[in-house]
């Protein structure tokens, strides 16, 4: 199996278009740390280059890894291009007007207060659509594609599966909060957090609110199982060679596959708690309990998996091969 970390040269050949963008956030991510040291302003109670920041870093990572997977595409290759090549360019649009509203001093998402600044927001909305739509095209040419390890291949169509259903919570930030539907005519559309106001106390860096619930969970975690569910893979075949067990693939798809059910019910329970109004960091005993219940049916999921381990040979790990 190929891993990590991949000479430059070769990832850009991967697809070009999204590795330009990688280097383009990459580049912004650079620029946002400066604009946080040397620029004091504060947007909706956080530093007014921390957005840009994290936007850049997680589409860094998001492109990247589209770009290694469309790399493994047999079928239907082209379209798989041209889809990533859609998702660059909405990708780098996005992120770019979130860059140029921080330099303005204006908040980019939900901003309706003028002319110009529902222009963009209504093309940041136009913008994630067909980024979302593109990333689904992609996740159905990932189903259809032959991959010789299956645990690695099931890692990347689930992934990309819970990643189109993280990316989609983002919508539940965009409808009307309660108040401002009491309020009517107002500047602001939309909200991160529920049942405070944004731009409250939050966690550091990050940001999420630790007196509500905060929709920016669920969906940070849902886009990010692109990434986690294959690093398990990966992970799990090259611990094979220090235990046995994970030598059969059979072993390796089961654990990969609770894994994949683990990380969507996580999904869910993040969900369901910030809609309840409930920061991260201060479940009640009904989400605790929620999540004990999670990690006892994902450990129960575990031992099952390595307990229908069939014999394997001692002679050598199985033969794993991934195209990177």
């Amino acid at each position: 199996m190929s891993h990590f970390p991949v000479p430059l040269r070769q990832a850009f050949r991967w697809h070009p278009p999204l590795m330009v963008v990688a280097a383009a956030m990459a580049a912004l991510s650079v620029v946002s740390l400066v604009g946080l040291v040397v620029d004091d302003r504060i947007l909706v109670g956080a530093p007014i280059w921390l957005k840009p920041f994290k936007f850049a870093v997680s589409f860094l990572i998001y492109v990247a890894t589209l770009a290694w997977m469309i790399s493994l595409m047999q079928r239907g290759r082209r379209v798989a291009r041209r889809a990533g090549t859609v998702v660059a360019v909405t990708g780098f649009i996005e992120v770019g007007l979130i860059a140029m509203q921080a330099a303005r001093g204006r908040q980019s998402h939900f901003n309706i207060a003028t002319t110009l600044d529902t222009a963009i927001y209504a093309a940041m909305a136009t913008t994630v659509a067909v980024l979302y739509a593109g990333t689904i095209v992609l996740a159905v040419l990932l189903l259809m594609q032959r991959i010789p390890d299956r645990a690695t291949a099931w890692t990347l169509r689930l992934g990309l599966l819970i990643t189109l259903v993280g990316m989609g919570l983002a919508y539940l930030m965009v409808m009307p909060t309660p108040e401002q539907r009491a309020v009517g005519v107002s500047t602001i559309v939309g909200a991160h957090s529920v049942g405070v106001p944004d731009g409250g106390p939050g966690l550091p860096l990050i940001g999420w609110s630790t007196t509500g619930g905060d929709l920016r969970v669920p969906h940070f975690v849902g886009i990010h199982a692109l990434q986690a569910l294959p690093l398990l893979a990966i992970a799990l075949t090259a611990l094979a060679r220090r235990f046995p067990r994970l030598r059969d693939g059979d072993v390796r798809l089961r654990l990969v596959l609770v894994a994949a059910a683990g990380y969507a019910g996580l999904v869910a329970l993040v969900t369901w708690q910030a809609l309840r109004g409930q920061p991260l960091i201060r479940p009640d005993g009904v989400t605790l309990a929620a999540a004990g219940l999670l990690v006892a049916l994902v450990a129960g999921g575990v031992l099952v998996a390595l307990r229908r381990a069939t014999p394997t040979s001692t002679n050598g790990i199985e033969r794993v091969e991934v195209y990177a």
